[in-house]
């Protein structure tokens, strides 16, 4: 599965499910360099795939809290 994380693309290789006391692990291979990371599932956004429609207008809209995209009077 190709997801998106803080440190860019790459495909998810597992899941560590630790319990209910704490959030699920993904462990990553970036595509920049095939390093293997591990990220909280609150770090993981599944990539836009136009093929099975899935997740196209997150990846493509600016999100709201985009300072790079603001004047420096909005700021």
């Amino acid at each position: 599965m190709l997801v998106e994380t803080p440190l860019g693309a790459g495909q998810a290789l597992f899941v560590i499910d630790y319990g209910m006391h704490q959030n699920t692990c993904w462990v990553i291979a970036l595509v920049k360099d095939g390093v293997i990371k591990h990220f909280d599932c609150n770090d993981v956004i599944l990539s836009a795939n136009h093929t099975y429609g899935l997740n196209l207008m997150r990846n493509k809209e600016p999100r709201d809290n985009d300072m790079s995209k603001m004047t420096s009077k909005e700021k």
